[in-house]
């Protein structure tokens, strides 16, 4: 008969088996525990890289478009007959657009560096917006916002034909204000505008507009020969400058009434 000792006693091999059951535990869960950190780091690292990946997932923003640039090496295309061997252009900038488009800006400034007048010659390219109303960039021109209103002051008559003049709408009644212009040509696709802040009196700003314009003068076409023509054409219609701001400058007193807020 089996003592009780003999039978709770533990063999070798019972001791052997149950050690390698727990290694393969052991091995097991280590094993498992390295696929899982694996795993991570994986997801850690396709993780890390989407996000690198988001700043071009998320550039559904339209792109800039280029804007313009001022262009030292081009050399001036319009130039102002002389009155007088004193007078002379206080600046002249040329901006170019990677589209094409290129505007001329002459521009005339008091001895307390206040700008008096403007004259910019703006060749069109690609870049132009024929939903943008011309106004718009004339009353940027003034000095004055974008949106701020302009009313019609009247025509005169220049070598180019017949001149649209504006004015701002809020321009003080006790003070003279300064009056821009614009003509635009279809062919070429040209714009000339500007303003003039001389003179004390309507008619006297007018005569000084249309010297101005009728002084404008092309130095160079750069291969446009319908730019060539147009000045060309100008030329055989071109007056003799008034700055009394005789009435002969005038379209006639019925200017007075082509008034209104665009």
């Amino acid at each position: 008969m089996q003592s009780p000792e003999a039978s709770t006693a533990v063999s070798p091999t019972q001791i052997h088996l149950a050690l390698a059951a727990f290694a393969d535990e052991v091995v097991g869960t280590l094993a498992r525990l390295f696929a899982y950190v694996g795993a991570l780091a994986l997801l850690c690292i396709l993780g890390l890289a989407a996000l690198g990946q988001l700043p071009d997932w998320r550039d559904d923003e339209p792109t800039p478009r280029p804007d313009w640039s001022v262009a030292d090496r081009s050399r001036p295309a319009f130039a102002l007959s002389k009155l007088d061997s004193t007078e002379k252009t206080a600046s002249y900038t040329i901006l170019r657009h990677p589209e094409g488009g290129r505007r001329d800006v002459m521009r005339w400034t008091s001895a307390a560096d206040q700008v008096l007048a403007e004259l910019e010659i703006y060749r069109e390219g690609g870049e132009f917006d024929v939903t943008r109303p011309a106004t718009a960039d004339l009353a940027v021109q003034m000095g004055l916002g974008a949106a701020s209103p302009l009313e019609q002051a009247g025509l005169i008559e220049t070598k180019f034909g017949p001149v649209a003049l504006f004015r701002p709408v809020a321009a003080s009644k006790g003070a003279q204000a300064c009056l821009g212009y614009l003509k635009r040509s279809e062919e070429p696709a040209l714009q000339i505008s500007g303003f003039s802040c001389q003179g004390d009196t309507l008619p006297a700003q007018r005569a000084a507009i249309a010297c101005t314009l009728n002084r404008l003068t092309l130095l160079t076409s750069g291969n446009e020969p319908k730019l060539a023509d147009l000045f060309a054409h100008a030329e055989l219609k071109r007056r003799p400058c008034d700055l009394a701001g005789s009435p002969d400058w005038l379209l006639g007193a019925a200017n007075a009434q082509l008034r209104g807020t665009l």
